[in-house]
């Protein structure tokens, strides 16, 4: 694999075992974080990869939680219950919100760091469950699609602003609703575009992905497979498209088309040749859109060659199943053989002694764990404080009730 001055580490969840941490690199295995099952989508880094955040839905109760992780530990660090069972995850840019798909369709949003994991608010996105979530690349918009087929844009400064109420109107905060699929949206992934008009593109069950314009709220393009689509990424030039076959195939596109005819005809698409065993649920790009990362149903993760389209190499691999896969990038951080961590950036990213267990911005992710701990003895302390001020009251209102009795009494005389 061509050589970048980023250092990439691999993530994959799995709804039946641990998250596992993967040298994109070198193809290593590097660390287990356990107790999490995790559905499709439930997986996201917060705050520029300081933590690892996933969806958990409890095999015993069947109730939903968050679980957050650092790097340094293979255990959940913090938990963060929900009213509901939620899927899909995604975190603001700058590490303050997180927010994530329900049952219900409403999006619950929550600020970290929560030492309670209180929901700020939920809002009515959906009239199904939320099926997968995504950030624009400005950071300023949140992007979601559902079991209904309609995909939402919601600015994030006011969803944040709104009221904590899920009875609020909901059309006051939506910038577009698209009513896009026949099925399920199953991944979503967005552009700059011409003349710096985002393109949001998504994908479906219903067997295709549409191309959407965000400043004027259109539909542009659709284009059709043979089999169901679970993932789709686009280029960093913008200029491609690949594609997440359930049959195990990646299918790549061309986001410039000559014709509505080509596209009809399907000669913009061309399968590329080596299948996984399983179907594909997720795609990312790397190394500066030099590689193209996929991992799929029954457990396999790939390397492609971009240009060629060929596996330049395998990732280990310890599971049966796999829901999710995200890359966090450290730049200027690279491993020597013997996994020691040399770093020339402002964060590493390297192998603990054990070379079991990963370093990631320490101070910074210790700092917030702190806070956690404050804001739950604060809690705490608020709490008891709440409980002697209602027993001070109640005795008060004892005595209230006694002088008023003794006056009626003497009244009566």
């Amino acid at each position: 694999m061509s050589s970048s001055s980023s250092h990439e580490i691999v993530l994959t969840s799995s709804p039946d075992g641990p998250i596992i941490a993967y040298d994109a690199s070198s193809g290593a295995l590097l660390a287990h974080f356990t107790g999490t099952q995790t559905p499709r989508q439930g997986l996201t880094l917060v705050g520029n990869s300081t933590l690892i955040a996933a969806s958990h839905i409890s095999s015993a109760t069947g109730s939903g939680s968050i679980h957050l992780y650092n790097w340094w530990s293979s255990t959940v660090f913090h938990h963060l219950p929900l009213p509901e069972p939620v899927a899909p995850l995604i975190a603001s840019l700058d590490g303050f919100y997180l927010f994530a798909g329900g049952l219900s369709g409403n999006i619950h949003v929550l600020s970290l760091p929560s030492a309670s994991g209180n929901v700020l608010k939920a809002f009515p996105a959906h009239h199904s469950p939320v099926s997968c979530l995504k950030i624009s690349d400005d950071g300023s918009l949140l992007i979601s699609g559902g079991d209904d087929g309609t995909v939402v844009v919601i600015p994030i400064s006011q969803l944040i602003g709104a009221s904590s109420s899920t009875d609020e109107n909901a059309s006051n905060f939506i910038l577009h609703r698209f009513v896009a699929h026949a099925d399920s949206v199953t991944a979503i992934t967005c552009g700059i575009g011409l003349c710096n008009s985002t393109i949001i593109i998504s994908c479906s069950l219903d067997c295709t992905c549409k191309f959407w314009n965000l400043l004027l709220g259109t539909h542009l393009r659709t284009v059709e497979f043979p089999c169901t689509v679970f993932g789709v990424a686009l280029d960093p030039t913008e200029s491609e498209f690949y594609v997440a076959g359930s049959e195990g195939f990646i299918y790549k596109g061309t986001m410039k088309v000559e014709s509505k005819q080509l596209v009809s005809q399907g000669l913009q698409l061309v399968k590329w040749a080596q299948k996984h065993g399983g179907a594909i649920m997720s795609l990312v790009m790397m190394n500066e859109g030099q590689n193209l990362i996929s991992a799929a149903e029954d457990g396999s993760v790939w390397v492609w060659e971009a240009v060629t389209g060929q596996v330049i190499m395998t990732l280990q691999n310890e599971m049966g199943s796999i829901s999710h896969m995200v890359v966090a990038t450290g730049r200027g951080a690279r491993m020597d053989s013997s996994g020691s961590n040399e770093s020339t950036g402002n964060w590493s990213l390297g192998l603990s002694g054990t070379g079991r267990e990963l370093s990631l911005q320490v101070k910074q992710t210790q700092e917030m764990e702190d806070m956690l701990t404050v804001v739950a003895k604060d809690r705490s302390k608020a709490i008891d404080m709440l409980e002697s001020a209602i027993e001070m009251y109640e005795r008060l209102l004892e005595l209230i009730l006694k002088e008023a009795k003794k006056g009626t009494s003497n009244g009566g005389e």
